[in-house]
């Protein structure tokens, strides 16, 4: 995503003369459905009743794909939203065009810097300075149980791989499917990315999907974890290809599977059909990653506008989403934990709260890790082309993973 500075220039000289005139707050989203709509008709309200209107501009479709396409031909043409929600480096490549704007006034007054991790805080600044608001934080590496099957098999649930693989034949033994998975290239990471954290720690994950080091993705420890992630397949069904996440999900929920690999939005769908936290399944750590936490974060940023009243109300809506109050709204819809520490959880559920307890934790002990597979450590190109490698070694039985790590770096050099 480049944008020509000299359209930008001139176009947004234009355009923002317009908008001044109109002294409305329109936000780009793409919160459609279900709990997420709930929360912005929550976010609506309270900026509203701070004294502005909102202007919902919302682009239907999960990832965002859609939405980005319409933000940027709105940039393009001098007429940007006050606020769009982007996530992680794509902050960055915003910021590189210059188009977005200085939060630091409202962030230093109500101390951001004391209400965010550091790690979270880097992804909401721009050299430096605030540019966008984190809105909750999912946990990545979780492991969806369902004790039912567990107790059937007579397996104890893991937390290490050599456990998980010893829990997986039992499962698999007592004729039940031991990891319901779906075979996207987007899922494969997600359970790829644990296995590398459960087996390399925080330190080799950072090397080998933060700082992207050839060493760490073509060594000895990577390919351990290649071989091990390799191995899972045999312990997944052969409806897997193409399977939804939630109908993998599904699949624990109704006992025909005893594990899954997902993000805390899983929970959504055990909420959904009537289940219990702590009885009628687990969360937990995937094997090895109880000590850290890989987090894909919700954000929206500002964009520079010249207008005093839009700014005003950009100040507004950014201190309105990390306020207490709608940070706990939105988190309770949503599933995910509020970005804000320290939070009163009272009125969350076990999975939550064991979340909020690991997140305040890793923070501290700089386990708290942006995830690759969810576009919080890396651009998009290059996480293609991990997407692509891993994808390719999961479903090949003739690749080994000596070539798989080999290809990784070639891969990731290529995307930079």
């Amino acid at each position: 995503m480049k944008i020509s500075k000299l359209v930008l220039s001139v176009s947004l000289a234009l355009g923002l003369s317009a908008a001044a005139q109109a002294a409305e707050i329109e936000v780009l989203h793409w919160w459609t459905s279900g709990g997420e709509a709930k929360s912005v008709a929550e976010l609506k309200k309270m900026l509203e009743a701070k004294g502005h209107e909102w202007k919902d501009f919302a682009v239907a479709g999960g990832g965002g794909e859609s939405a980005m396409t319409v933000l940027k031909t709105r940039v393009v043409s001098g007429n940007p939203p006050a606020a769009a929600q982007i996530k992680g480096p794509s902050i960055q490549e915003w910021g590189d065009e210059g188009v977005l704007a200085n939060l630091d006034v409202i962030a230093n007054a109500e101390g951001w810097d004391k209400l965010l991790p550091v790690v979270v805080a880097d992804v909401m600044k721009y050299e430096g300075k605030y540019v966008a608001v984190p809105v909750n934080v999912h946990r990545v590496n979780w492991m969806w149980v369902n004790p039912e099957v567990f107790n059937k098999a007579g397996a104890t649930v893991p937390t290490t791989w050599k456990e998980f693989f010893v829990a997986a034949d039992k499962i698999k033994a007592a004729g039940m499917i031991p990891v319901a998975h779906g075979g996207q290239p987007w899922q494969d990471a997600t359970m790829f990315e644990s296995v590398v954290l459960g087996v390399g720690g925080a330190e080799f994950y950072k090397q080998a999907f933060v700082a992207l080091d050839p060493e760490a993705l073509n060594s000895a420890t990577m390919i351990d974890a290649l071989k091990t992630f390799h191995k899972i397949k045999d312990y997944t069904d052969v409806g897997s290809p193409g399977r939804d996440w939630n109908l993998a999900t599904a699949m624990v929920i109704n006992g025909e599977a005893g594990m899954q690999f997902m993000g805390d939005w899983a929970k959504g769908e055990f909420t959904a059909a009537g289940k219990v936290a702590g009885k009628d399944y687990i969360c937990t750590a995937a094997p090895g990653t109880a000590g850290d936490f890989t987090f894909n974060i919700d954000s929206f940023v500002m964009f520079d506008l010249q207008d005093k009243e839009l700014q005003k109300g950009q100040n507004d809506l950014a201190s309105t989403i990390l306020s207490p109050a709608f940070q706990e709204i939105f988190n309770l819809n949503k599933g995910s934990i509020p970005a804000r520490l320290n939070m009163p959880m009272d009125k969350f559920d076990d999975c939550a709260k064991l979340s909020a307890k690991d997140f305040v934790s890793t923070a501290e002990a700089d386990t708290l890790l942006p995830s690759m597979a969810h576009g919080m450590s890396t651009f998009s190109s290059t996480q293609g082309a991990i997407f692509d490698t891993v994808t390719e070694f999961y479903n090949s039985d003739s690749i080994t993973a000596e070539e798989a790590a080999a290809k990784l770096v070639k891969a990731v050099a290529a995307a930079k």
